[in-house]
C-alpha cells in the first residue's frame, strides 16, 4: 500500500539499518524537521490518533543537480529509503542536528510540488533473501573483512565483531562502507534481493581489493562512523 512521505534529496544513498547524521540548515528542511517534531507532539497528546506515526522522511539520491538547488522529478533516482528520526538537537539559530536510521526501501510513484519541501507518493519494497546462500554470504563477509583489514592497516580483524552474518544486514553494510560511485551505490539499493546485492558486492570487493593493493592504499569509510542498527 502506498503512502505519502516528505522527501529529502541528498548526494548519497541511505540503506536500511544504517545510520545517517544530518545537519539541517536550509529553510525548507528546517520546516520539514519542525513539521515532524510537531507531528510527534500531536502523537504524544493524542496517542490513539492513528494519523500520526514515527517521525520519518524519505531519502532519495540526486541523479543530477545540487542538494541546495531546485530539483525536479527527473533529477532524482526512483528508489529511496525511509529515514526514521532517532535524535534531534535544535540549535538556537534554527538549525538542527539530527540522527536518522534507514528502515525500508521504497519506490517513488509520484512527486508533488515543493511546498516548501518535496513530498511523494511512495510504495514500500519487499526485501527478499533471493539466492543469498550461506556460502555466498560468508564469502562476501570474508572478502569484506580482508578489505577492511587492508584499508585500515590491520584494524579490520578487530572490527569483525561489528560485521553481521545475516545476509540483508551484511549486504547493506558493505554497500555503505566500500568505496564506490553514487550510481554503483544506487544500483545496490535497487537490487531486487539480498542475494543479487551480495553477488554484485563480491565482484566489487575483488575489484577494490586489487586496486588498493596496486595503489598502496586508499581512504575508506570508517565502519564505526557508518554504524549499523538492527532497528
Amino acid at each position: 500500500m502506498s503512502r505519502s512521505l516528505p522527501l529529502f534529496p541528498l548526494g548519497t544513498v541511505l540503506y536500511p539499518g544504517l545510520m545517517l547524521p544530518l545537519h539541517i540548515f536550509e529553510e525548507r528542511y528546517r520546516v520539514l524537521v519542525a513539521d515532524l517534531l510537531a507531528q510527534q507532539d500531536d502523537l504524544r497528546s493524542h496517542p490513539d490518533n492513528r494519523r500520526f506515526g514515527a517521525a520519518e522522511f524519505g531519502v532519495v539520491a540526486i541523479r543530477h543537480g545540487a542538494e541546495s538547488g531546485p530539483l525536479d522529478t527527473a533529477a532524482l533516482y526512483g528508489v529511496g529509503c525511509v529515514a526514521r528520526v532517532r535524535r534531534v538537537s535544535e540549535i538556537p539559530d534554527g538549525r538542527y542536528d539530527i540522527v536518522t536510521t534507514g528502515t525500508q526501501r521504497f519506490r517513488v510513484l509520484d512527486v508533488g510540488a515543493p511546498a516548501p519541501y518535496l513530498s511523494a507518493e511512495v510504495e514500500p519494497l519487499d526485501d527478499p533473501l533471493g539466492d543469498a546462500t550461506n556460502e555466498l554470504t560468508e564469502r562476501v563477509r570474508g572478502s569484506f573483512l580482508r578489505y577492511l583489514d587492508l584499508v585500515t592497516e590491520g584494524v579490520g580483524e578487530a572490527l569483525g565483531a561489528n560485521v553481521p552474518h545475516e545476509p540483508r544486514a551484511l549486504s547493506y553494510l558493505v554497500a555503505a562502507t566500500v568505496a564506490m560511485s553514487l550510481p554503483e551505490r544506487q544500483r545496490l539499493l535497487e537490487a531486487p534481493d539480498a542475494g543479487s546485492r551480495l553477488a554484485i558486492e563480491h565482484d566489487l570487493l575483488g575489484r577494490e581489493y586489487q586496486l588498493i593493493r596496486s595503489l598502496g592504499g586508499l581512504p575508506a569509510t570508517d565502519l564505526t562512523r557508518v554504524g549499523y542498527s538492527p532497528n
